[in-house]
């Protein structure tokens, strides 16, 4: 038993007539008569009723009916998922999250252009540190990530640049330097410093320690917090002073106050990352959407 004969009976069943029905098929009666003969030869009975003026289903031809409609429509959901999938149109894609981009409007706006034109698509999203992100991709587990750099392991991968922001300070309310717009760090080398674990983003922790201890910040006052984002949080609990994305300004908090670096020289770079082999057409859809986003 094939499709296509299925097809052809639910035809004749819907217009109750050979004739009608091949020309809806667009073939000839004949052959659409033996067919529909061999199919009840298959099944050993008759499925239809022939009669002068058409036809008329057979109580076994009802029930076959009602099955063979659910299996035309299970067989053409299965190829258009099949296609959707290959086209990256429809199924899932994983993406991770470094915690860090959480604020990151760009990452956003991205996401929300790729829901738009590929409705159909689930995204399984996961925010981790940046060592846990780039093992995952590494692995497979992921399709691509939204890292922030630098980022020594991410030289494994493809990188698209998606935005540079300036590192902030970000102080208590009431700090003596908090009604500044601009801040020295060198006014700042007797705080306490609150950094992220070295582990959880290694390249760019080392990137705010150096340039904190050339400002004269001594590394027995860091003082460690989970992510870059509870740092904020043991900011305004008044444990010490932190080096913050820009993107982190957004966050609401009446015990912060952010302020800039004089004589900025610490940026950091949000990236897109994925593998160098046989990227997702989800993935190729996505890098062409922000390709057309920066433009």
């Amino acid at each position: 038993m094939e499709l296509r004969h299925l097809r052809y009976f639910i035809t004749v069943a819907e217009t109750l007539h050979f004739t009608r029905a091949a020309e809806a098929l667009g073939i000839s009666q004949p052959p659409l008569s033996q067919q529909i003969q061999r199919l009840e030869h298959e099944i050993g009975t008759p499925l239809l009723k022939r009669q002068t003026r058409g036809v008329e289903l057979t109580e076994a031809g009802r029930a076959f009916l009602n099955d063979a409609l659910e299996i035309v429509q299970l067989a053409d959901h299965a190829l258009e998922r099949a296609r959707g999938m290959a086209r990256g149109i429809s199924g899932q894609i994983q993406l991770g999250f470094a915690s860090s981009v959480a604020f990151g409007a760009p990452v956003f706006e991205l996401i929300h252009r790729f829901k738009t034109h590929y409705p159909a698509m689930e995204l399984i999203t996961r925010e981790e540190n940046m060592a846990l992100l780039m093992q995952d991709l590494h692995d497979g587990l992921l399709d691509a990530a939204f890292i922030r750099l630098p980022c020594e392991s991410s030289k494994s991968f493809n990188l698209k640049v998606i935005a540079t922001e300036r590192m902030m300070i970000a102080l208590p309310a009431g700090h003596p330097y908090s009604h500044q717009r601009t801040v020295s760090l060198v006014h700042l080398a007797d705080e306490t410093l609150i950094m992220f674990p070295r582990e959880v983003a290694p390249s760019l922790y080392e990137l705010i320690a150096s340039t904190c201890i050339r400002a004269g910040f001594t590394t027995t006052r860091f003082l460690q917090a989970p992510q870059i984002m509870s740092s904020l949080g043991m900011v305004g609990a008044g444990c010490g002073i932190a080096l913050v994305p820009e993107s982190m300004c957004c966050v609401n908090n009446p015990n912060i106050v952010i302020c800039e670096i004089e004589n900025n020289t610490l940026y950091t770079d949000i990236a897109f990352a994925w593998r160098h082999r046989n990227p997702s057409k989800a993935v190729l859809h996505l890098l062409k959407l922000l390709d057309a986003q920066r433009n």
